[in-house]
């Protein structure tokens, strides 16, 4: 009996290690969405309040984790590492951060029409620039013509919006990338980017 189980047993550990080498390692740098309703209202519904006529906002983007890194450096090399020789940064990791929302959005004094967009970050020391995109994602290396990959190749002619994003000093140490939405309201909010001890955000208005 005891011979018998310990086979069991055996046979056990061998299905479970073959199930995790099945399903591959992990990504460095997993796949990652936030997202926000705005516009809508809940009413009355049969068993609970139900949400309706809202609009979605979703940034979609790579999550890398700091791993003990210097992420920004210092000085003329401030930036260089995330940039990974791309003129700008792409505010995240593989494939470009995307932006896809159903309601037009005021960011920097302009109106983004609903669509889809990429955004980048021109990293300075206490200065970035938050850059809204037309640049299409590619979602393989390398890019073409007409997509990226990250912010390879970048250029700033397909730019839609350039505005300064506000920086702040987090008392923890944000482990892996993490964008968000902050102070959603009926008029509005914030987008916020959190890694290492910096929190990063530009506001946004619902526009017409």
């Amino acid at each position: 009996m005891e011979r018998r189980m310990f086979g069991i047993v055996l046979s056990l550990v061998a299905l479970a290690a073959s199930s995790s080498s099945a399903q591959g390692p992990r990504p460095a740098s997993p796949d990652g969405v936030s997202a926000a309703q705005v516009g809508g209202k809940y009413v009355r519904g049969n068993e609970a309040p139900v949400y309706q006529g809202g609009k979605w906002i979703e940034i979609l983007y790579g999550r890398p984790l700091k791993r003990g890194r210097d992420l920004w450096g210092a000085g003329q090399d401030y930036g260089k590492m995330l940039n990974d020789t791309a003129p700008v940064w792409r505010a995240g990791a593989n494939v470009s951060t995307r932006l896809k929302t159903e309601a037009p959005l005021a960011i920097g004094g302009k109106v983004i029409p609903p669509g889809e967009y990429t955004l980048f970050i021109d990293l300075k020391p206490n200065a970035w620039t938050f850059i809204v995109s037309r640049w299409a994602a590619s979602p393989r290396f390398p890019g073409t013509k007409d997509a990226l990959f990250g912010a390879f190749d970048y250029t700033p002619d397909k730019d839609v919006v350039r505005t300064a994003m506000k920086l702040e000093t987090l008392s923890s140490s944000v482990e892996q990338l993490t964008w968000n939405f902050a102070d959603i309201s009926d008029t509005g909010g914030r987008l916020v980017l959190m890694w290492d001890k910096v929190m990063a955000s530009v506001p946004f208005t619902l526009g017409k």
